[in-house]
C-alpha cells in the first residue's frame, strides 16, 4: 500500500462564529495601547509606544490599495510618520493572487504612484521571487513562501488598516501579514486553493483562517522580538482595500489607533471594540465577521502560540490609564461620519489627499 494513504488530511477547528467574551478567556495578559486620535500625531504618539524593538532595516507593511481605493489609511499620516519617525524605512508589498491593477509588478508600480506612495521607497517583496520560511507548530503548513524580500530586514511593523474582508471576515494584523506577505504566485495560492480546484477561492471559513493565520506566524517567527503591530480602526467597510472602489459603503464608525508587541492582543482588542459599540454601530462588522467564521483567526492565534487574547488596554490619551474595551468605545455614536481623508488621487485634488 502506498504510504501516502496512511496521511490524512487536517481538519479545520470549530465555532469560527462564536464570539468569546472577555471573562471566558484564561491566560496571561499583553499590553495593547490606545488613542481615539485618528491623525497623523496619534499615529505617531502610539508608534513611539512599540518602537524599541523595531531596530535596523525596518519594513513596513501597509495595504497600498488596489488603484483610487478610498478606505486606505491617509497617506499624510504615513507620510508624516516616515518623514520624522522612520526615514530609513520601506513600504513593502507583494503582488495580488486575483489579476488587477497590483498583479503584475509592472501594474502594481502603476498603482502605487496613482494612490500616492512616492514619499518612501516600496519594495515589492516577490519582485524577483520567494523565500521560503518554517512554519513552526503548523498543521497545514511546514513552510511558507514568502516574498524574497522579506528577509532582507531586520524589523518588521505592520501598520494595518483594521476592516472587513470579504473570505477572512475581518482584517487586521494576522491578515496583513499572513496573506500580504505570501507572494502573489505560490503562496497565497496555498493560502486560498486546493489544487486542482476550478474555483479560486475554494478553501474559506475556518480552514482558511488557519491556513492565513500559519501563513502569518512564519513571518512574525522570523522577526521574533523585533516585530510590532498597529491597528487603524478608521473607515472599517466590510469590503476589504483590495476592492477598492467597489467596497461596500462604511457603516461602521470610527474608533481610534492601537498598537501592541503581541499580534493576537490587537486584533482581539479590535474585536472586542467592535462587539461593544454602543447602538449596534458594530452590527455590519459582526455580520461579515460571524458570517464568514473570521473569529477562527483569533483562538487558532491562541492554540498555536502566538499571544494572548487577554491584554491590558493603555488609553494614552488619559496618562495610561487602564480601561476595557466597553469603555473605549462608549461614547461613539453609531453613525459613521466621514473625514476630510476620504479622498484619493485619481479623482480627487491631490493636493488635498
Amino acid at each position: 500500500m502506498n504510504n501516502l494513504s496512511y496521511i490524512k488530511k487536517p481538519v479545520p477547528g470549530t465555532d469560527g462564529n462564536k464570539y468569546i467574551p472577555y471573562d471566558k478567556r484564561s491566560g496571561d495578559e499583553s499590553t495593547v495601547y490606545f488613542t481615539r486620535d485618528l491623525s497623523d500625531e496619534g499615529l505617531k504618539k502610539i508608534y513611539d509606544r512599540i518602537s524599541d524593538t523595531l531596530t535596523g532595516k525596518l519594513a513596513v507593511k501597509l495595504h497600498t490599495g488596489e488603484a483610487e481605493g478610498p478606505n486606505i489609511i491617509p497617506r499624510p499620516w504615513v507620510k508624516s510618520l516616515f518623514e520624522d519617525r522612520l526615514k530609513d524605512a520601506a513600504i513593502v508589498e507583494t503582488n495580488t493572487y486575483y489579476e488587477g491593477s497590483r498583479y503584475t509588478t509592472k501594474d502594481h508600480r502603476k498603482t502605487l504612484e496613482i494612490n500616492g506612495w512616492t514619499f518612501c521607497p516600496v519594495d515589492i517583496l516577490d519582485e524577483e521571487g520567494v523565500a521560503v520560511l518554517p512554519v513552526d507548530s503548523g498543521k497545514w503548513f511546514k513552510e511558507m513562501h514568502v516574498g524574497g524580500h522579506l528577509t532582507n530586514y531586520d524589523s518588521f511593523l505592520a501598520l494595518t488598516h483594521f476592516k472587513g474582508h470579504t473570505q477572512g471576515g475581518f482584517g487586521g494584523s494576522n491578515k496583513n501579514i499572513g496573506i500580504g506577505c505570501a507572494d502573489g504566485r505560490i503562496g497565497k495560492a496555498e493560502i486560498h486553493t486546493t489544487p486542482g480546484s476550478d474555483n479560486q477561492w475554494d478553501i474559506a471559513k475556518e480552514e482558511f483562517m488557519e491556513r492565513m493565520t500559519e501563513s502569518t506566524k512564519s513571518t512574525i517567527d522570523h522577526f521574533k522580538g523585533h516585530i510590532a503591530f498597529i491597528n487603524v480602526m478608521r473607515n472599517m467597510s466590510v469590503s476589504c482595500d483590495c476592492e477598492g472602489c467597489q467596497a461596500e459603503p462604511v457603516v461602521t464608525p470610527d474608533v481610534g489607533i492601537l498598537a501592541s508587541l503581541d499580534i493576537l492582543a490587537v486584533d482581539n482588542a479590535c474585536m472586542d471594540m467592535i462587539y461593544n459599540l454602543p447602538g449596534g454601530g458594530g452590527k455590519a462588522m459582526i455580520e461579515r465577521v460571524e458570517s464568514r467564521h473570521g473569529l477562527r483567526q483569533l483562538s487558532y492565534m491562541k492554540e498555536i502560540g502566538m499571544g494572548n487574547d487577554r491584554y491590558k488596554l493603555i488609553d494614552i490619551d488619559n496618562d495610561d490609564k487602564r480601561i476595557l474595551a466597553s469603555e473605549a468605545v462608549k461614547d461613539i455614536e453609531p453613525e459613521w461620519i466621514p473625514d476630510k481623508y476620504n479622498t484619493f488621487p485619481g479623482r480627487n485634488d491631490l493636493t488635498k489627499c
